[in-house]
């Protein structure tokens, strides 16, 4: 069998624009609309947006390879690196950290060049130990010709599955250098550009181990490019652990194929869009702070007491809500914390939950 990058003419791509504009057309469109409904959210609401997007993107980045990372220690990670006070305050572990200084790399410096010595500070923050399990990696360069042929595999242990098998070792620096090169120039459309960047990155498979996360991270790269942004608001690759069988086979059958790669294409802007269209689920709850405070904001300002309140509520509060707890939290009297809680629901905010007496509670308006 022979695959892609034995062809004589690799790695000249084509693709069949007639069926590849339409899908790219929907994305951007997708995209705009998404940006422009975050744009109004003001800068608090597009910040928790902006981590809950990046958590969730380095979790199933990771997920994707059989990598499973804990959520709280994500998310207080990019939390510390970004500057913003509401990601918690859990120690991340040294493996999460890595993981995170490679995304945010990717995403918040999105402008600067994509070198092999950023590539190789990507693989060392992924491999912080030097160790992928316990098989011990070059780490921070290239796999050598003693490890033998790279095959990429996917599945359990004892059970693999085979989809390809990459350029000789021999070959890295010099498919590194024409990847580079190209991925620095312009000409192409950035959201193209980002599939066949990671079609081509896993296609060469130049490091040991953690080839699949780097070039997600590069996709990741190129889309904030084409967004102008360092805020994130779709996960791609939570769409892509969605869809992890057709997006190996996606793989496995264009390495197996001339070098056309219109299927891979068509199916990496599917996903994408599949991935801005679903953003809203995901953003669920900022999404349902915005709508509330946008409902407050129509009549007279809340106190500082009942925006505190609300957004305890609106964090998660544990519990019911009751007068009692109310005062308490905002450091109040009894009669102000029911004024307080009256007036709320004469705004239509809060409701009182069914039953009475000393342990009545309320809750905040489904929306």
């Amino acid at each position: 069998m022979r695959y892609i990058h034995q062809h004589s003419d690799w790695p000249h791509f084509k693709w069949d624009d007639t069926k590849l504009l339409p899908l790219l057309a929907d994305v951007r469109h997708r995209q705009g609309r998404l940006l422009g409904r975050m744009e109004g959210l003001g800068f608090q609401l597009r910040s928790e947006a902006s981590l809950t997007t990046l958590t969730a993107d380095v979790i199933k980045s990771s997920a994707i390879e059989g990598a499973l990372l804990d959520a709280e220690q994500v998310r207080s990670s990019i939390a510390r690196r970004l500057g913003l006070d509401f990601g918690g305050t859990v120690q991340p572990s040294r493996d999460v950290e890595g993981v995170v200084e490679m995304m945010l790399d990717a995403t918040q410096k999105y402008g600067e060049p994509l070198t092999a010595e950023r590539l190789f500070g990507w693989h060392a923050s992924l491999f912080p130990t030097g160790r992928s399990g316990m098989r011990r990696i070059t780490v921070g360069g290239w796999r050598t010709t003693a490890i033998g042929p790279m095959q990429v595999v996917s599945g359990p242990v004892g059970r693999e599955r085979v989809h390809f098998e990459a350029p000789a070792a021999d070959r890295l620096d010099r498919e590194v250098a024409t990847f580079l090169k190209w991925f620095a120039a312009d000409g192409i459309d950035p959201v193209l550009k980002a599939g066949i960047a990671h079609f081509w990155f896993v296609t060469i498979h130049p490091f040991e181990d953690g080839n699949g996360r780097i070039s997600r991270a590069i996709a990741d790269m190129a889309l904030a490019r084409a967004e102008g942004t360092k805020e994130r608001f779709y996960s791609l690759s939570t769409r892509i652990e969605a869809e992890k069988k057709q997006y190996y086979l996606s793989l496995e059958q264009s390495q197996k194929g001339g070098l056309d790669l219109t299927a891979w294409l068509e199916w990496f802007l599917g996903c994408l869009g599949r991935a801005v269209a679903g953003a809203e689920e995901g953003l669920a709850g900022v999404l349902r702070k915005a709508k509330l405070w946008e409902q407050i904001n129509l009549q007279s300002p809340v106190n500082d007491r009942q925006r505190l309140i609300i957004n305890r509520l609106l964090d998660g509060f544990e519990g019911k809500l009751t007068s009692s707890k109310y005062a308490k939290i905002a450091k109040c009297s009894g009669d102000t914390a029911l004024r307080d809680i009256t007036d709320l629901i004469g705004r239509g905010v809060m409701v009182q939950e069914p039953g009475g007496g000393r342990n009545t509670s309320y809750r905040l308006t489904e929306l």
